[in-house]
């Protein structure tokens, strides 16, 4: 490991024309990140079985699996500002559909009508790292540019207090207020953050639609061409460290899904649904403070190394879930695991980087994190099914089992993640390409 620079996220902070992009997309984060448990929460809150609130969850994540690619697609062909808002209003009628449904007491199939809607959400992280690699490799930024490492460990930072504290938020305000009350607060920050970027044109990468030739800096990784063809295919297919960071991602939602799901159905064993706010709210903080503290890092070991490392990190920890069947064991194993879930996602969002042309970020980065949306179809369905007939301790064991499936995907395929990556040291990503010996 090398030095340990505190000073890092200065260059970070004094990137104006960031600000507004950065502060968009973290709105945009909130209601991303409670959708899963935000909506398991209003749906059971409200009197429905918890098989119910898992399957419309499951749903929304398939959707999103489905469909969020290739929002992500349409945006890096046509850009941002055309394309985001369009995929935020058909969001918005599915999540009016489903709210208003619950609110009214509606059928129960009609749940599933909004879900299906609700699955177009354009994906925050993939747009806020598109802008801002745009603003480093195209040279606006001069020499005075954060590298690539500080950006995704701020931007995993933010994603991580939207993973951790958006669900914490929307259970606080559904048990609280009212069931409806923690995804009417999620909508309100897409919609405000949407507004926001619509409006911060000025960090927008172009479209490959009618765009000029890439800049030097923006080149791809040996053996990709940085013009993007007529008809590309999608990047699932043609990567193949996309398609290892999807499985990983996907067994990694599935942990996640069943870990949300889970902590709050026991929550409700014990009689207290505030016990859930209170350990995920936990385990948010100790993810920030290490995801912030991972960014001041400078590693020399090989991108495939650190992955690895992650991984198993990552894997272990949250693989103790086998042990919780109560308040304490269920804060001690949050803790501990949490501290090593925003190192693993800049870990991966960085190899992602590495895999695929600049021009094509928003796309590579959306397949990876629609791993995670896809595990998260898996997870609360799964764990729905095993509260209602075994009980939350018996679904915990089932998301240890996710758990420890991450690294062993990622060991056996580390032959092709060191293949396939940039071989540049992290503290030349986004500076001069390091000279070839």
């Amino acid at each position: 490991m090398g030095a340990v620079n505190p000073s890092v996220y200065k260059d970070i902070l004094r990137v104006r024309p960031a600000h507004g992009f950065d502060i968009a997309c973290f709105l945009m984060r909130f209601y991303q990140y409670m959708m899963n448990v935000g909506t398991v929460t209003m749906i059971t809150l409200s009197g429905y079985s918890f098989l119910l609130a898992g399957a419309v969850s499951s749903i929304i994540a398939i959707v999103t699996f489905i469909v969020s690619p290739q929002v992500s697609r349409l945006v890096d062909r046509f850009g941002q500002s055309r394309v985001v808002p369009f995929a935020t209003a058909v969001t918005v009628v599915g999540f009016s559909l489903l709210v208003g449904n619950i609110a009214l007491g509606g059928p129960e199939w009609f749940c599933f009508v909004g879900a299906v809607l609700m699955g177009f959400v354009p994906s925050a992280p993939a747009l806020a790292r598109a802008r801002w690699t745009h603003l480093i490799r195209s040279g606006q930024l001069g020499e005075h540019a954060p590298d690539l490492r500080t950006m995704f460990s701020y931007e995993g930072v933010l994603d991580d207090i939207g993973f951790m504290f958006g669900p914490s938020i929307s259970i606080a305000l559904a048990s609280s207020i009212a069931p409806v009350a923690g995804m009417m607060a999620g909508a309100i920050a897409l919609v405000a953050g949407t507004v926001i970027l619509f409006f911060a044109k000025g960090s927008e990468p172009k479209p490959m639609l009618g765009a000029a030739s890439p800049a030097a800096g923006a080149s791809a990784s040996e053996g990709v061409s940085a013009a993007a063809p007529k008809k590309e295919r999608a990047l699932l297919l043609t990567s193949p460290v996309i398609r290892v960071l999807f499985v990983a991602m996907t067994f990694m939602g599935a942990m996640f899904g069943v870990y949300d799901s889970t902590t709050v159905g026991l929550a409700e064993e014990l009689g207290d649904p505030n016990i859930a706010s209170i350990a995920l709210m936990t385990s948010a903080v100790v993810s920030m403070v290490s995801g912030f503290i991972f960014g001041m890092l400078r590693f020399r070991s090989p991108q495939h190394r650190q992955l690895i490392v992650a991984s198993i990190l990552l894997g272990v920890t949250f693989g103790a879930m086998f042990i919780i069947d109560n308040m304490g064991t269920l804060l001690c194993v949050s803790v501990v695991a949490s501290a090593f879930y925003a190192p693993f996602l800049i870990v991966v969002n960085a190899t992602a980087e590495r895999a695929v042309p600049t021009e094509r970020l928003t796309e590579g980065i959306t397949w990876v994190n629609a791993g995670a949306t896809c595990g998260m179809a898996i997870g609360p369905s799964a764990a729905g099914f095993m509260i209602d007939g075994f009980g939350a301790p018996a679904a915990f064991d089932m998301g240890a089992v996710f758990a420890i499936a991450i690294p062993v995907i990622i060991v056996l395929c580390r032959g092709v993640i060191k293949r396939q990556l940039r071989q540049e040291c992290y503290r030349e990503v986004g500076k001069a390409p390091a000279a070839k010996k």
